[in-house]
């Protein structure tokens, strides 16, 4: 005898072997035991999940020679003719090859006929959405006040097709897809039977791959078993399906939490000499972002990420995803995607994206003021005893209050390196990036005790304080440093700012170096005769940096 699939060996003969449709199992045995027969039923639902099944057992429970009811015998003539596919009043209609309406009148001219053998006439018509509107409406009329020895049995993928004239007509059922633990279970509980061997990680990837479908599934089962040589293995799974596994993903992620584009390119290389599906990958890496942002919510504090780059990151795969189709090569848009998480930071304010300036470039600013004033300093000298610190040097610029100072229970020391940066220039220095950097931008020095620095973080941006940021300015500060006396360490505590922050300051800089140009085309002769002239208008001014 010739081998059979999986998918035909093991499908369903009675309501108690599916799987995952309990609610469409439950109503009908109901409407058998209780002869509530309708004499129309649509089953709804994606490919593989028991639409066809249910129809033929149904069919079977309609004509068993025990009578009807919802448990079958499946050793009449009739339940095995049912399970062969000849039983001679179960007409199996494929409305994809048959749509045109000269078929459904032929089809229904024979449904006035009595059953040959069975108790009912049974019309089972797969995919009835792909019937064409003519067919519908010979239909139609059949369907409303058919004979009572016929039953109509419709399944479809995609009942939005189907027109609301025969929806009205028919009881619905929509059948849902099987979750992955029970279709791993029924996997399990299969191949222990044929007598095949398997490990539990290899059923939760073809449960994972089958999506919900219960015969794609099994189809992947059978695959497997002939790429494993008589045995389902994990790892010969991802190979032949071509997954990315969890190593992958956590070194892109590593790469990611590391800001490292190098590593991130040389793990896409890896993959792509794989030849893994990049569509997959980047599923896979938007369902790990999914995960972390889930256990942030349950356990705030953990992560690699802080919660807000979790969710640009995954904003940025989805978008990714969503595009990959439409670039011209599906690696590229992998890296392009990867690199744009790499090149934005989150946003935490409505100010827009703190700039990058450099120190040169901040210092030139600093005695280029427009106007001639100078530039304000960057921050007072904290007080000594806990006073408010001295005034800024910027005209009109009002002292701090006493209670936005440090705490009274731990006076910050005073920077006690005559030679170190303004806390500004240091930051600059430092080669951050990413949240550390974002996070040292929106902070003041308040002091330094030896090797200690004590900052205090503004509240408008608490958000970014997390272990990860702050580890990352303490290796940044013990390169920087010559003699840090000590281990360096970082104490942030969050409240409102005295002074300047480094973020401040940049935008402050590129506000003066952005008024300045405006002030310059609006001043120069050349520009203004050129405007009268051809009666022109500034839209925007850009300085060039």
């Amino acid at each position: 005898m010739s081998y059979q699939v999986l998918a035909r060996k093991l499908r369903p003969a009675t309501f108690e072997a599916l799987v995952g449709q309990d609610h469409v199992v439950r109503a009908l045995r109901h409407a058998l035991d209780n002869d509530r027969l309708h004499h129309a039923y649509l089953f709804t639902g994606t490919r593989g999940v028991g639409k066809t099944t249910i129809a033929r057992v149904l069919a079977k429970c309609l004509n068993c020679e025990q009578g009807v009811s919802s448990t079958p015998c499946g050793e009449c003539s009739v339940c095995r003719e049912v399970a062969e596919n000849r039983f001679v009043d179960l007409i199996e209609v494929d409305a994809a090859s048959r749509t045109r309406v000269d078929d459904t009148r032929e089809l229904l001219e024979n449904a006035q006929y009595r059953p040959t053998r069975g108790r009912y006439k049974v019309y089972l018509v797969d995919e009835v959405h792909m019937l064409s509107a003519s067919s519908f409406n010979a239909l139609l009329k059949t369907l409303e006040e058919p004979p009572e020895h016929v039953k109509f049995l419709l399944a479809t993928t995609d009942p939005k097709k189907v027109p609301v004239t025969v929806l009205s007509r028919c009881l619905q059922f929509q059948l849902k897809n099987i979750s992955e633990e029970r279709i791993a279970g029924y996997l399990a509980g299969a191949l222990d039977e044929e007598g095949i061997d398997y490990d539990e990680p290899a059923l939760g990837t073809i449960a994972h791959a089958a999506r919900g479908s219960m015969r794609d599934a099994l189809s992947i089962t059978d695959q497997a078993i002939a790429f494993g040589q008589g045995a389902v293995r994990g790892s010969d799974v991802a190979d032949m399906l071509g997954l990315v596994g969890r190593d992958q993903i956590g070194a892109l992620l590593d790469a990611l939490a590391s800001q490292d584009a190098g590593r991130v390119l040389e793990v896409t290389a890896e993959l792509a000499e794989r030849a893994v599906d990049f569509e997959d990958l980047l599923a896979e890496l938007i369902a790990a972002f999914h995960r972390m942002a889930v256990d942030q919510a349950l356990s705030p504090g953990e992560g690699a990420f802080a919660p807000e780059v979790v969710q640009l990151y995954y904003q940025i795969a989805l978008l990714g995803y969503r595009d990959l189709a439409i670039g011209p090569d599906p690696r590229a848009g992998l890296e392009m995607t990867l690199l744009r998480m790499l090149a934005f930071a989150p946003d935490p304010d409505s100010a827009g994206r703190v700039p990058r300036a450099d120190p040169a470039a901040v210092a030139a600013a600093d005695g280029g003021a427009p106007g001639g004033a100078a530039a304000p300093q960057q921050a007072a000298p904290p007080a000594v005893d806990g006073g408010a610190p001295a005034p800024s040097d910027a005209a009109g610029a009002a002292p701090a209050p006493a209670s936005r100072a440090a705490p009274a229970e731990r006076p910050p020391a005073a920077v006690d390196d005559p030679g170190a940066a303004a806390w500004h220039e240091l930051v600059s220095s430092l080669g951050l990036s990413g949240v550390a950097r974002m996070l040292a931008e929106h902070s003041e020095l308040l002091g330094r005790d030896g090797g200690t620095f004590h900052l205090r973080l503004d509240a408008a941006h608490d958000t970014l304080l997390s272990d990860g940021p702050v580890a990352a300015i303490e290796r940044a500060l013990a390169e920087r440093l010559p003699d840090p006396d000590g281990p360096v360490k970082v104490h942030v505590e969050v409240g409102a700012v005295s002074r300047e922050t480094p973020a401040r300051r940049f935008q402050r800089l590129r506000d003066e170096r952005q008024q300045a140009a405006e002030e310059t085309l609006a001043t120069d002769s050349t520009v203004r005769s050129l405007l009268s002239e051809f009666g022109g208008r500034i839209d925007g001014v850009s300085p060039i940096e």
